[in-house]
């Protein structure tokens, strides 16, 4: 069974560059304390690395 990713928004995006604020909202992210449960991929690591300072990130299997 592949990993997961729990992606958890604990920042607000405003202020922030219009590439970070597209990337929460690919993502899945509206607001804070917003929770998504993603499939664990390059991808998916890629976008979170973009927004690392906005979101909290824990593995599930």
């Amino acid at each position: 069974m592949a990993a997961r990713l729990k992606v958890t928004q604990i920042k607000s995006k405003i202020s922030e560059r219009p590439n970070q604020v597209h990337t929460l909202r690919s993502l899945g992210l509206k607001r804070i304390g917003d929770i998504v449960v993603k499939e664990d991929s390059p991808v998916v690591r890629g976008m979170v690395k973009t927004v690392a300072h906005l979101v909290v990130v824990e593995e599930i299997n």
